[in-house]
């Protein structure tokens, strides 16, 4: 890792996990944009390429560190290698994350093990890693990247990945009492649809690949469902800005929409009960859970 340039050690330092593309890339590319020393972190830095080649083309103040979020060993030495050359780390967005798609009784435990020592605990892991050096500073900014599906209440065959989102909201708010003395604010970014690779990502429970389970058709309508609402969805640069902003503000709110999806779905819900916004969801999934269940059993 080369020594920062004397033009950017004054910078505010930022960390973005998960930032081989989608969210991460965009929002590592728009931090060092405007002006944060950046470093874009990766478990695979094959990966790294096209962002290490606009940096250098930008002349833009980004490093690509290698840090897998479910690696003790990992995320410990990119903390150090990146404290010991900036001496500091004002913003870390944990980004890093994927989604287990698969009905509940589908899911085999070390399945859902996985997906929350990503989800979940990968944040956890980088968090307690980057906290000591905030302290110390006495300032520092966490964006944790939850997600639109939390408002939703969930969804049919997203049980591991929303459960994994609503935990990721439920630290934040504590953390935010517990760091806001310490002069460390914290933020929950709710993306919506976004276009990027992220749905081509899905891990499939391995059960729910079976054609005789018997949320087969339930998860085809989801995935007929899915493919209907990516066609609308909005950019990872959005998120990014989103991020920025949230960042850029001397006064940061714990919560920041990404989408007009989200926001027209919250707003629903404040204007409906729970089963009024129950039946609409189901509507819009063009599902009937009761027929499509029965027709398994």
């Amino acid at each position: 890792m080369t020594s920062p340039s004397s033009s950017s050690i004054n910078h505010k330092v930022a960390l973005v996990t998960g930032s081989s593309s989608g969210i991460g890339y965009e929002t590592s590319l728009m931090l060092a944009r405007n002006g944060f020393l950046t470093y874009a972190t990766m478990r695979n830095l094959k990966k790294s390429e096209d962002i290490k080649s606009l940096a250098e083309k930008e002349k833009l103040p980004l490093r690509v560190v290698e840090l897998d979020v479910t690696d003790d060993r990992s995320v410990k030495n990119a903390i150090r290698s990146i404290t010991a050359e900036s001496g500091r780390i004002d913003v870390l967005v944990n980004n890093a994350g994927y989604a287990l798609n698969g009905a509940f009784e589908d899911i085999a435990m070390e399945e859902l093990k996985a997906q929350y020592e990503t989800n979940l605990f990968g944040v956890t892991r980088v968090t307690q890693a980057v906290l000591p050096f905030m302290r110390k500073q006495k300032s520092g900014i966490i964006v944790n990247i939850s997600s639109g599906v939390v408002p939703m209440g969930g969804f049919p065959g997203g049980s591991a990945y929303v459960s994994t989102k609503f935990a990721i909201e439920g630290l934040s708010g504590s953390m935010r009492y517990e760091l806001e003395p310490l002069g460390i604010k914290v933020v929950l970014v709710e993306p919506g649809v976004i276009g990027t690779n992220f749905f081509n990502a899905v891990v499939t429970a391995k059960k729910s690949r079976d054609p005789n389970s018997p949320y087969s058709q339930i998860m085809q309508k989801m995935a007929t469902s899915f493919e209907e609402v990516t066609k609308n969805a909005s950019s990872p640069e959005l998120v990014a800005r989103v991020v920025l902003e949230a960042i850029t503000d001397e006064n940061p709110s714990l919560m920041y929409i990404a989408g007009k999806d989200i926001e027209q779905l919250k707003e629903a819900k404040r204007s409906m009960s729970d089963e009024e916004f129950y039946r609409m969801m189901k509507k819009n999934l063009n599902l009937d859970l009761a027929s499509t269940t029965r027709a398994r059993t």
